[in-house]
């Protein structure tokens, strides 16, 4: 009863201050809002009092004309010039998004012409790919510490720790085990990163706040990397009588030769099944944030609806309400999707594995009765 209080208490402040934030009428760039989150950028956009922008600089590390160089993303100017591109130092500029060549990346200009430099910058997506890389570390080694200071017959660990052995045995168990069967030791180390790496940077992505607040996995860079892994491991490890069946399978002559159909349309399907893992999880975890963020970009639009302040209030207060009801019961929906995206990748890589092992096709030995 006393946490329903702070809540309410909470909720009725907010909806005293919030016509206070927006008491003018102001242009909301909806897809400015929605964008700037799930796209990269060299500074961590946090919030905004005013006119003034809560951001976290990141470092700018790239090589010019001039040699490298080395320095905070807050030297770049806020202020755009008439190209609509952030200036910067060493005469480095941000591009405008809009812009047809490089939008949001850093570009020099030498002599009047556009030099795109060596960039190795820490943005904001590495930075975040640093931090759930470091979260699934613990959440890796913790367990493993354990196992190593206790033996087999010891009783079963509680809180994290257990937690986390009944995680990746619910995987391990349930979807590597059940597909690959005995090779599944073999794989195993490769599916359970990419089941909990996925996991953890979906999660931390529905975190509105640094350290998360991150869309790695609506990053195509990120989900194109755990399928060209996925695709070079299945088909390295392919047996003879896998080639066989992509090259020569057995169909009807006239399918092969002279026109080789069949050997064509198994070769194109070894690429589109790494493609498919690609798409689908970038544009689930990509659609989940942008409509999570639209019914957050709601309350303002409601806000800004009129000229009149009252009706700016009504109408904002009572949106409020059914925005945040909404994103709430999305931001729930998100932690099942993030689950389910990342059973489904580790699942489907586990199957891509398994079908590039086919056994030679033996005559089955005959029961004497």
């Amino acid at each position: 009863m006393k946490h329903l209080k702070q809540f309410l208490l909470m909720a009725m402040l907010l909806f005293t201050l919030a016509p206070m934030q927006v008491s003018a009428k102001e242009n909301i760039d909806v897809k400015e809002i929605l964008w700037g989150h799930i796209k990269d950028s060299y500074e961590w956009h946090i919030t905004q009092v005013g006119d003034y922008p809560v951001v976290i600089n990141l470092p700018v590390i790239v090589h010019t004309t001039t040699g490298w160089h080395v320095f905070s993303s807050g030297e770049f100017s806020e202020e755009r010039d008439a190209n609509g591109d952030r200036p910067g130092p060493y005469n480095l500029v941000i591009k405008n998004g809009d812009a047809q060549n490089n939008p949001n990346k850093i570009v020099e200009k030498v002599n009047g012409e556009e030099v795109l430099p060596l960039d190795i910058s820490i943005t904001k997506t590495t930075c975040v790919l640093f931090i759930d890389a470091i979260i699934l570390l613990l959440c890796v080694l913790i367990p493993a510490r354990w196992c190593k200071k206790h033996k087999i017959d010891d009783p079963a660990p509680k809180g994290f720790v257990g937690l986390m052995h009944m995680f990746i045995m619910s995987v391990y168990d349930d979807v590597i085990k059940a597909t690959l069967g005995k090779e599944a030791p073999k794989y195993a180390p490769w599916l359970l990163t990419c089941f909990f790496f996925i996991f953890v940077a979906n999660i931390m992505g529905i975190v509105p706040f640094p350290p998360g607040g991150g869309n790695l996995t609506g990053n195509i860079a990120c989900t194109a990397f755990f399928g060209v892994t996925t695709f070079l491991i299945t088909n390295f490890t392919g047996t003879k009588e896998y080639w066989k069946e992509i090259f020569w399978p057995e169909v009807p002559t006239w399918l092969k030769v002279p026109v080789p159909l069949m050997p064509f349309i198994e070769l194109f399907g070894i690429f589109t099944k790494p493609l498919a893992l690609i798409i689908r999880l970038f544009a689930n975890m990509m659609a989940g944030h942008a409509i999570a963020l639209a019914f957050a970009a709601i309350i303002f639009i409601m806000f800004n609806i009129s000229e009149d302040a009252i009706t700016n209030y009504l109408a904002g207060t009572g949106m409020t309400v059914v925005s945040v009801a909404m994103s709430v019961f999305m931001m729930l929906l998100e932690v099942l999707v993030s689950y389910i995206q990342a059973l489904v990748f580790t699942m489907l890589s586990a199957v891509f594995i398994s079908l590039a092992h086919v056994k030679s096709h033996e005559a089955e030995p005959e029961v004497v009765k």
